[in-house]
């Protein structure tokens, strides 16, 4: 895969995932690329158009599908941000945002599970 292609995305963001690739040190010859037709609604544009991107790294095992625009492109950033983002929850996981928002999360959930059995459970 290569990251030389123009996304339709601001640079900030394509900075920032290629630090991020960078300071992982992933190898992008490593992902396996693949387009598909996506499924779901959209008729006659998801049927005729391969604009599902499928990415696959290999030396963990890991696999990301994204069909979330209709810009072939900017799934691929999509898919490659989101790949990203599991291999640094794998090799990584103390400085990985996403496992830290999903702790806050858990967190948040716990205290609401609190409160309302505290509020329901004396009545």
């Amino acid at each position: 895969m290569e990251l030389n292609e123009s996304f339709d995305v601001r640079p900030e963001k394509l900075k920032a995932l290629r630090e991020r690739i960078a300071r992982l040190k992933i190898d992008l010859a490593q992902v396996e690329e693949s387009f598909t037709r996506g499924g779901g609604k959209g008729g006659q544009k998801i049927n005729k158009t391969s604009n599902c991107v499928a990415l696959r790294y290999a030396p963990l095992g890991l696999s990301v599908r994204c069909q979330r625009e209709r810009r072939r492109s900017l799934n691929r950033f999509l898919a490659l941000r989101e790949l990203v983002d599991k291999i640094e929850m794998r090799i990584s996981p103390e400085t990985s945002e996403r496992l830290q928002e999903l702790e806050r999360l858990r967190k948040r959930k716990a205290r609401r599970e609190r409160r309302a059995f505290a509020k329901y459970a004396g009545a």
